[in-house]
């Protein structure tokens, strides 16, 4: 576990901007391709990564979790996203080891340190990730490396 607010930041970021350069790929008649009947799309998936950041925003600060309204295009779901993006980096930086370990009301009503929450949205965008690479290459598109280093 990083024990730093701005460890967490790099972390969260290894991720999110390989994804979001891969999304900025695809192409917009193509956002309405899932790989099962029933599954998510690329539109779906990046809408609801964008709602699941949102989400973790407003857990962070203690406030009240909102049902927003889906995004109306793939455009759309991809700003929404984007525009997490910022935030989400500079609510980690900016937190302490004290916040880092401090008990907070998560999902579904759960108690959870800061650090485990953050954890466990990470992985659940990596895995959406990883489905989202897998869909890419299915549409014929040749996804770069699933992870920024350095």
């Amino acid at each position: 576990m990083p024990n730093t607010g701005p460890a967490y930041a790099r972390a969260f970021m290894m991720h999110r901007e390989p994804l979001s350069t891969l999304l900025g790929q695809v192409p917009d008649d193509r956002a309405d391709f899932a790989p099962w009947e029933g599954g998510m799309s690329f539109q779906t998936l990046t809408d609801h990564l964008a709602i699941s950041s949102e989400r973790m925003i407003a857990m962070l600060a203690g406030e009240a979790l909102s049902k927003p309204e889906p995004a109306q295009d793939f455009a759309a779901a991809k700003a929404r996203l984007d525009a997490t993006t910022e935030t989400i980096r500079t609510e980690l930086e900016n937190l302490n080891e004290k916040e880092l370990g401090t008990v907070i009301e998560a999902f579904g009503g759960r108690q959870m340190p800061t650090h485990t929450l953050i954890d466990f949205m990470r992985e659940h965008e990596v895995h959406h990730k990883g489905q989202v690479w897998t869909m890419a290459r299915m549409i014929g598109l040749e996804p770069g490396l699933f992870i920024k280093l350095g």
